[in-house]
């Protein structure tokens, strides 16, 4: 009778025997998490990157070291160089040198953009500073180039709420493919520029020449060995993406450009050595209908920034 009545009832609630569940069932899981929270979503993994990256010691400014000082000889390169805004401490000019047009012009430069030296030597002083060449009574002094560290390049690009995108060169000897690069990753919204410390281009006069101006805003970064820089950045959850004209991959294919990447570009002839590609995450490469063997430097850079770019747009 008694379990009849109770069969009988009104009463609501949970059952016996139900301990509660359908109770628990019908209540809310809360507001959705911001986008910082949820696993999977681009901003969680900036913000995941940017606690590891706090969690390090602070990374100073330039700790990729400095270049030795270079000099410009010759009136057209000096004049180019002062034209495409070439840093410069110091203009040499020969005493009782014939005053062309170049001479005027180079002058006229120096005292415009202001912060460099005018200093007139004897032709005896010049041909010592230059070894001999002939350097037509011009000679101009570039600063040493304070390179950044590959870490800071990440840094960068997350403080900026982004994923980082990184060209780094692997046996890149030619100045200007390596200023051809800064230009392109300029132009494309990257982060930066990787080289070897040795037996790679640095950025001479030539590679801020080639650059056009641009690597005023685009740091380059000097890592001492190459091959532990990508594997670092593969630590902070960063896909290494080298390109190889026998690449498994086509850039067309490859998801990875829309997040964090860093692209090894190797040389014209000999592509990428065999440590840093067997780094790399992915071996991708260019289609080339046309049947050329390989691209410059900096021509395969751009293609691969460009893919990238429009992935993120």
């Amino acid at each position: 009778m008694a379990a009849n009545n109770r069969r009988m009832s009104g009463k609501k609630g949970a059952q016996v025997g139900s301990g509660g569940q359908r109770r628990k069932g019908l209540e809310g899981k809360g507001p959705t998490p911001p986008a910082e929270m949820r696993k999977g979503h681009k901003k969680n993994r900036i913000a995941t990157a940017k606690a590891k990256q706090a969690q390090r010691r602070p990374v100073p400014r330039g700790r990729g070291g400095k270049s030795s000082s270079e000099l410009v000889v010759g009136r057209n390169p000096v004049v180019e160089a002062l034209r495409e805004g070439v840093p410069a401490s110091t203009l040499y000019v020969q005493q009782f040198i014939d005053n062309d047009e170049r001479v005027r012009e180079a002058l006229q430069l120096a005292a415009e953009r202001g912060g460099i030296n005018l200093m007139e030597a004897p032709r005896p002083e010049l041909d010592r500073m230059t070894n001999g060449l002939n350097h037509q009574g011009l000679v101009l002094q570039v600063p040493p180039y304070e390179y950044a560290h590959p870490e800071d390049l990440a840094s960068a690009a997350y403080d900026e709420g982004e994923d980082p995108l990184i060209v780094a060169l692997d046996g890149v000897t030619d100045p200007r493919n390596l200023g051809a690069v800064v230009r392109s990753v300029s132009a494309f919204g990257g982060h930066g520029v990787v080289v070897p410390e040795r037996r790679a281009a640095g950025m001479t006069a030539g590679a801020w020449k080639t650059s056009a101006g641009t690597a005023a805003r685009t740091p380059v970064a000097r890592a001492t060995n190459l091959t532990r820089a990508l594997e670092a950045y593969k630590k902070q959850g960063i896909v290494v993406v080298g390109l190889a004209a026998d690449g498994e991959h086509e850039i067309g294919e490859l998801q990875a450009l829309e997040g964090p990447v860093v692209i090894v570009v190797g040389s014209e002839g000999k592509g990428l050595s065999r440590l840093v590609g067997e780094t790399c995450d992915f071996r991708v490469r260019i289609p080339m209908p046309g049947g050329a063997e390989s691209l410059n430097a900096g021509v395969a850079a751009g293609i691969v920034l460009y893919e990238a770019a429009r992935r993120r747009a």
